[in-house]
This record gives C-alpha cells, structure tokens and sequence, in this order.
C-alpha cells in the first residue's frame, strides 16, 4: 500500500498492466509451447480463433494452426485443441481481468470526477443491451455462412472483435467514446446533464443493431423469427425481478435501501440471463425453435449435470432441468444487492456504481445475447 501511494493508483495500475503484459510475452518467448500454445492459446485465443472460423474447434500443434477434420481425433494425437465457449480456466481468467479493467475504469472516473452520479449507471444499461445484440451480429453471420454454404460476410480476422473476450473491449472503447462526448456536450452547456445523453446514445446503438437483425431475418429465410420467445423472455423476467424487489422491499426493506432501483435493474438484468436460458435449453419445443440451445458456460452445464443426477426423472420430464440455474442466479444477484447497503454507497459511491454496472453487465449482455439468438432461431 505505501508503494501505491506514493507512486499513484492510476500509475500502479498501468505500472500492473505492464508487468503483466511483459510477463506474458516474455514467457511465450522463453517457454512457447507451455505458455504460449498450451495457456493463451488453448484456453484464450484459440476459442476465439475457431469461433471466427465457425468450426467445432481449431487445432495447434506448435508449428501451425489448423481446423481438423475430427476434433477427437486431434485430441487423441495430443494436440492441443482448442473448441468456441469458455472453460473453467478461461471463465477465472475473465474474471480477474474484469475485475483489474473494473479498477482501470474506477481510476479513469476518478480523474475524469465522474461515477458520483447514480444516473451514470442508468446511463449505461442500454450498453449492455447493445453488446448482446452486437455479439448475436457474428453469429448470425455464422449461421448464413452455414445455411449457404459460403464464407463468412463479416471475415477472419475483423469478426473476432465481435467475439468474447475481444467484443468486451469493442463495446468498451464505444462506450467510453459516447461518454466523453456526453461529458464534453454537459460541461460545455449544450446540455443539462451528460447521463441522459449517454443512454440515448446506447439506445440508438442497440436499437440500428437489433433493427439490422430484424432486416436479416426478413431477408434470409435461414433466419427465423420467434417473438414470442422475446415477449415471454422479458415479461418473464420482468416479474420475476420486479416480484423479489417488491418482497424485499415489503419484508426486508434492509435490502434494497442502498441501491433502490439500481437494484432492481441488477435483478432484471440476471433474469433475462436465467429465464432466457430455462426457456431456451428446457421450453424450445414450445416456441417452435429449430433446435435446442446448450449453455457454454461451466457453471450452467454444471447445475444442470447436478440437477439430472438429484433430482427424479419424472420431475425434470415435466419442468426440465435448467431451472435450478435461474434459481441460483436470483438467489445470489439478490444477496448481492443487499451487501450494496447504505453505508457502503456512502462511503465509496463510485466504486459502489462501477460494480453494480460490471454485475449488471455479466447478467444483462449474455442474456440479451441468449435472448435474441433464440428469438431468430440462430
């Protein structure tokens, strides 16, 4: 802590940054097999790579990058190989990069004296429902590629900057920019105030995205659409969220006094993410989609695997087996929102904000993502 402060936050984060990088590099020179191929590129880099490429997965042997013919056989010549979605490593990696880029924007704010502002957080929502439908771009880019049998429209390699983790980033640096100009726009007196004028911007954004995919669908008979599966998603969720923020608020006001409708906002987000997941993995069947959706995160399909070993098969033959994970994720977005309590808020209101929007975040643009694939059927 001494060395922070004397050197400075922002310049110890760089300064972490760096190191970090160097680290990396250095070590894919010195040991490129075991750092590089075996760490970055199998668990990182590489599920992107066969993710731009729509294959089942892509294959590294140390001199070369390839998409087989047969991943299992790949594999079974010990190769390393690499499949689209995340693993348990990738997914911890993701967070502790989240959580030190979460530090960065703290800093940023701080030095920009922004984050104050609870409506910086409202502010920023449509951002989130934007990089759901930006990533839904790339795989129904896939999915014509697929259906014509052709290469992709949006080509390797600039289509990985609308794959995870590279998409965070694209979103970000938006964002950022549509910050700067609200600020610019507010500071100068052109407006009254710069949140306002940030979420019309995502608003804009997300509405010529989801607006692009609404064309596609009309004009690919490949794409499909099923609003129902939209409206039901949304209400749904919609009283879901709005029914424990409105027990908590009757039975236990204790939890959502620091962050009212932030709150609300966060429960919300993580139910689209819940209920789109349920109905799309266990309800497919009754919305008329073309095929079933699995999870590609660890944590769902783990529930899941639970739930089919505790719970009786004459059960989840009737309610599926997807439903503990909406279950798990209300349980735990509400206890989060009750440790956002006031005297937290009060005393680091800015790093209270850039949480709340970073949990919102990992809710709310997976599941719009969700959410829309299965709306036009990709």
């Amino acid at each position: 802590m001494d060395v922070i402060e004397r050197i400075g936050p922002a310049r110890a984060w760089l300064a972490t940054f760096v190191a970090g990088v160097v680290a990396l590099a250095g070590g894919s020179v010195l040991a490129p097999r075991r750092v590089y191929d075996g760490f970055i590129w199998q668990y990182f880099w590489g599920p992107v790579y066969a993710d731009a490429h729509n294959a089942q997965c892509a294959v590294n042997d140390g001199g070369s990058v390839s998409i087989p013919e047969s991943c299992s056989a790949a594999s079974d010549q010990g190769l390393i190989v690499a499949e689209p979605g995340y693993t348990l490593v990738s997914e911890v990696g993701y967070m502790i990069v989240g959580l030190f880029f979460l530090i960065g924007i703290l800093l940023l704010l701080r030095r920009l004296h922004l984050g104050r502002n609870r409506n910086l957080f409202f502010g920023l929502v449509p951002f989130m429902l934007f990089g759901g439908a930006l990533r839904v771009v790339e795989d129904a880019n896939n999915w014509l590629a697929d259906a014509a049998g052709t290469e992709q429209i949006i080509g390797y390699p600039l289509n990985t900057i609308l794959i995870s983790p590279l998409i965070y980033f694209t979103v970000f640096f938006l964002t950022l920019a549509a910050l700067l100009v609200s600020v610019w726009l507010s500071r100068n007196g052109f407006v009254e105030s710069y949140p306002p004028v940030l979420g019309a911007i995502g608003t804009v954004l997300f509405v010529v995205t989801f607006s692009g995919l609404v064309v596609i669908s009309v004009l690919e008979e490949s794409v499909g659409q099923y609003p129902a599966f939209l409206l039901v998603t949304v209400g749904l969720a919609t009283g879901i969220a709005y029914g424990l923020y409105w027990l908590a608020d009757r039975f236990a006001p204790e939890i959502n006094s620091g962050t009212g409708y932030i709150g609300l906002v966060v429960l919300w987000a993580h139910a689209i993410d819940g209920v789109a997941n349920v109905l799309a993995s266990d309800w497919w069947e009754a919305f008329g989609l073309p095929f079933q959706y699995v999870p590609k995160h660890p944590a769902n399909a783990t529930i899941i695997s639970v739930t089919e070993t505790v719970v009786p098969a004459s059960i989840t033959s009737v309610i599926g087996t997807s439903w503990p994970f909406l279950l798990v994720k209300m349980v735990v977005a509400l206890g989060i929102v009750w440790l956002f309590n006031d005297e937290f808020i009060d005393e680091n209101p800015r790093y209270a904000i850039i949480l709340l929007m970073g949990i919102a975040a990992v809710g709310l643009g997976p599941g719009t993502r969700d959410m829309l694939r299965a709306t036009f059927g990709i």
